[in-house]
């Protein structure tokens, strides 16, 4: 097994769509999936870190965490920009849209979303 990180989700069809959506504009893809689970990885192969999504085992609503994100890194704009457009076309929300970050160093060209059930994700590419 690799690294990975699990995201709870309420709604699985809405949150699959979302992904499915997303996700190949960065190059990843679903690899795996059983009742209750999917599984993302950099193309679908299933190696290195994956993201898994699923609805809790204890049957209580799925929370995002304060503080908690998950980060995608990319190579150009475009793939930021692209994956952002996908996102609010896809359930998604806001909380900051594309564009510089020069607050960091070096700076960065990225875009924050939550997903349908309210997990933040980033999409960062280093300019």
């Amino acid at each position: 097994m690799a690294n990975y990180v699990t995201l709870g989700v309420q709604d699985a069809a809405r949150s699959n769509a979302f992904y499915d959506a997303t996700l190949p504009l960065l190059g990843w893809a679903m690899h795996a999936e059983f009742p209750g689970w999917r599984g993302y990885s950099k193309g679908g192969e299933g190696k290195d870190l994956t993201l898994w999504l699923c609805e809790p085992f204890n049957g209580e609503p799925a929370t995002a965490g304060n503080g908690t994100m998950f980060a995608f890194m990319v190579s150009t704009h475009a793939e930021v920009d692209a994956f952002y457009q996908a996102a609010m076309a896809h359930g998604g929300s806001d909380e900051g849209a594309p564009g510089p970050r020069p607050h960091y160093t070096p700076t960065w060209y990225a875009t924050y979303v939550r997903d349908p059930s309210g997990n933040k994700l980033a999409v960062v590419c280093n300019e």
